[in-house]
């Protein structure tokens, strides 16, 4: 077997690339890229392609001993032919990702969903090593799921099992990238925090999120985090919203489906721990009692690189 693979992790705000060594889960190297997805889905490839040979060079890694490359886009992904169907936080619709880098390199290429990416990794060599019945959910640009049962992801019949951001949790609701209105993620994503406040900014609320913020630039984590250790009052009431959101989602998961641990992950757990307390309280209160006695929680422990060590294991898979 070939030591390394090259994975990918396709996000809507960066694209990381990484080589990773699939004996020990370690990343050899790895490059970033904004995903600057506004200039539309042909400079997104246009960036992976640069992205994986700045890799290569920079790491003199021989072509020959690399397995494949695996990419994990968020979205509705046909994993057969290596095609993203419906991106709308990437605005990609039928890429054929598999086609096009098959073009630039030859080395078998495999594509999956960045949630499902993220949590191969975090099963092979994260929170999720040991256990063979758990939900990993990452909450960033927005919100995504997996579903592992007795050790297996669970994709469902058309491969979009897991699709926690869309669940409908208010009917007149705020319109969702997606198309559809009341999601989940129109209301606890990092975007749906963002938006809020800068509503709120609009209407002439204080706030001292304004000390971080650069003109025509979008608000981050770390901004959030910066002002909820200032007690920030505008920025505590937009994230408790959110963690009301995501707490009602988990709790309904946590009842439909049982598992034993949920792994929670993504940019917006790992910089506002504020958010992640207060959403496993909350989740935990609104869930059945005896599931919410039982059930435990974790942060995912690969922090950025739980998508591309799981990308590297796509191949595995046999997509």
């Amino acid at each position: 077997m070939k030591k390394y693979s090259i994975g990918i992790d396709l996000g809507g705000t960066k694209i990381l690339i990484a080589l990773v060594n699939k004996e020990t889960g370690e990343i050899i190297d790895h490059v970033k890229k904004k995903t600057k997805k506004d200039k539309g889905p042909k400079n997104i490839v246009k960036k992976m392609v640069e992205g994986i040979k700045e890799l290569l060079e920079n790491c003199s890694a021989d072509i020959n001993d690399i397995s494949s490359i695996g990419v994990g886009a968020a979205g509705q992904i046909d994993r057969k032919n290596g095609i993203i169907i419906a991106a709308p936080n990437l605005d990609c619709y039928d890429l054929n990702i598999k086609k096009i880098l098959s073009e630039h390199f030859p080395i078998p290429v495999f594509v999956g969903n960045d949630v499902e990416i993220a949590t191969i990794g975090e099963q092979k060599f994260g929170a999720g090593k040991n256990c063979d019945d758990f939900v990993c959910i990452f909450v960033g640009t927005g919100v995504g799921s997996s579903i592992v049962k007795e050790g297996e992801i669970i994709i469902g019949a058309t491969g979009t099992a897991g699709e926690i951001g869309h669940m409908i949790v208010d009917l007149n609701g705020r319109p969702c990238a997606c198309g559809a209105h009341g999601c989940l993620e129109a209301y606890a994503s990092r975007s749906a925090i963002e938006k809020r406040i800068e509503g709120a900014l609009k209407k002439g609320r204080k706030s001292c999120i304004l000390d971080y913020l650069e003109t025509g630039k979008s608000i981050t984590s770390s901004m959030i985090e910066k002002s909820i250790e200032r007690e920030d009052e505008l920025v505590l009431q937009c994230v408790t919203e959110a963690s009301e959101y995501l707490s009602g989602g988990i709790a309904s998961i946590i009842n439909f489906i049982n598992p034993k641990l949920i792994i929670l992950g993504g940019g917006l757990i790992e910089a506002v721990d504020f958010f992640y307390q207060k959403t496993i309280k909350k989740a935990k209160a609104k869930s059945l009692p005896v599931p919410a006695e039982k059930i435990e929680f974790k942060k995912a422990m690969l922090g950025d690189y739980s998508g591309v060590t799981g990308a590297a294991f796509l191949e595995d898979r046999g997509y």
